[in-house]
């Protein structure tokens, strides 16, 4: 269950994520290593949409900080997909910082009505083509706050409330920027009608 007694979305690993954790705190060096293989993908990809083709070093060093203070770290797999977010998103900025390539500002004004809902849900077709390095090179090209927020709930796996934490927004403000970044992301690929088929929030099974 997440803050408050809503349920929180359920990552498929991570049950085995939160069991490798707590044996790497405990010294095993081979639980640190599959901790390492569940969450590097996903980490991976949210850093090729900040950082481009300099991804793999700011996870190097992401990496390194977690490996550093895994000790202080509370919480389940879940907890620490979004801890490991937030390592890698500092490095990200710190990296940009030293590049003097700032992020560019949100242009949340350029949209402040969404359209309306199209008939067909196809949230389905517009995640598993976030999967792939075209689509990561479109998310760069989405304003910041969608970009992050698309990269964090669908390529990082967080939910809508573990991702707010790592940005410092407010759950609703998250989904509202996911929405709007697979929208246009549908656009650009050409998926049409992409809608919030239901209750359920971005990336969340029914």
């Amino acid at each position: 269950m997440g803050q408050g007694g809503k349920p929180r979305r359920v990552h498929a690993h991570d049950g085995e994520l939160g069991a490798a954790v707590a044996r790497a705190q405990e010294g095993d060096e081979a639980a640190f290593a599959v901790a390492y293989r569940l969450v590097q993908p996903g980490l991976l990809g949210y850093l090729r949409g900040l950082v481009g083709e300099d991804a793999e070093d700011v996870a190097s060093d992401a990496w390194l900080e977690i490996a550093r203070d895994l000790g202080r770290f509370k919480g389940d797999g879940a907890g620490f997909r979004g801890w490991s977010a937030t390592i890698a998103r500092h490095r990200a900025l710190d990296h940009l910082r030293r590049q003097k390539v700032r992020p560019r500002a949100a242009s949340l004004e350029q949209d402040v009505l969404l359209d309306l809902p199209g008939p067909h849900s196809t949230y389905d077709q517009a995640l598993e083509s976030i999967s792939t390095e075209v689509a990561l090179d479109l998310v760069r090209g989405l304003p910041r706050d969608q970009a992050e927020a698309v990269l964090l709930r669908v390529v990082v796996g967080l939910d809508a409330r573990s991702a707010a934490r790592v940005l410092g927004k407010r759950p609703g403000a998250v989904r509202t920027a996911a929405y709007r970044g697979l929208k246009r992301l549908a656009k650009q690929l050409g998926v049409e009608g992409v809608t919030d088929d239901g209750p359920r929030t971005l990336g969340e099974s029914k």
